[in-house]
């Protein structure tokens, strides 16, 4: 018998201002104890998803007209944010968004509000052996710290829930190489400790390289799913994310697919 997903969402519809229609029917699953990628350009509707899988949906006008999300097998559709994260869910969201004038031990200490505070000890260690440097810095000001260091703050914070599925939304962005390599090594540890992960990217030879399976969505629309070294190998995926087709990063994923189809028919 299979297991039940972490995390499965059903043919969602989400709607902005009760006008703007922007996921159109999409399903996803992530696995226990998995690490699933989600692909797509600026404005595909990641960010929405994450929303709607943690109750943030309603502070930002929106909300979901049809569809379902379910974490564990529970129904979490109409849950608030804090009945999620107490349900096992934890959000890093794009940009980091850390309580920069606050010191780190401070900001981790946020992240533990869901948990017993004798669990505190606990998980902070956890934190801090994934994160020496948040150690070193423990009291220092969140907002003097680099950014990477930032990132890991942002991450450490949310482990400090000890989620069961950890949504990370965009966590390479505007970090260099070295430091991408580094949050890619994270992610995979944090996994290996047992935490589900859905890793929402850009950058999809990263998120891929890590994950099992991966999903490229479009305009709200899951148009391409399957196992990650499938994706990798996919020629319309990788020309698309790594630009080899011209003005790709101006293009949509279908026109992309479409000029290749053409570049073939015409060769």
């Amino acid at each position: 018998m299979a297991s039940v997903p972490v995390l499965s969402v059903n043919n969602l519809e989400v709607v902005y201002d009760d006008v703007v229609l922007v996921l159109r029917g999409l399903s996803l699953d992530v696995p226990d104890g998995a690490i699933v990628a989600l692909l797509g350009a600026n404005g595909a509707g990641k960010t929405t998803l994450l929303r709607a899988v943690t109750g943030l949906l309603v502070a930002h006008r929106g909300k979901i007209t049809k569809g379902s999300v379910r974490v564990a097998g529970d129904d979490l559709t109409s849950a608030d944010p804090a009945d999620v994260v107490r349900r096992g869910v934890a959000q890093v969201m794009e940009g980091r968004r850390i309580f920069a004038e606050m010191s780190v031990e401070d900001n981790l200490r946020a992240g533990a509000h869901s948990r017993k505070r004798s669990e505190y000890r606990e998980h902070v260690t956890r934190v801090f052996d994934l994160f020496p440097v948040l150690a070193q810095r423990r009291r220092g000001t969140a907002g003097y710290l680099s950014g990477g260091e930032q990132q890991m703050l942002a991450i450490g914070r949310a482990l400090m829930a000890s989620p069961r599925l950890l949504l990370l939304d965009e966590p390479s962005l505007g970090l260099a190489p070295r430091l991408v390599e580094q949050v890619r090594d994270i992610v995979v540890q944090i996994n290996g400790q047992g935490t589900s992960v859905l890793l929402v990217e850009q950058n999809a030879v990263m998120a891929l390289s890590i994950a099992s399976y991966g999903y490229v969505l479009e305009v709200g629309k899951v148009v391409r799913d399957g196992l990650s070294a499938d994706l990798l190998d996919d020629e319309d995926i990788r020309e698309f994310y790594l630009g080899a087709t011209p003005d790709a990063g101006r293009r949509s994923f279908a026109e992309v697919k479409s000029y290749r189809r053409k570049k073939r028919w015409s060769a």
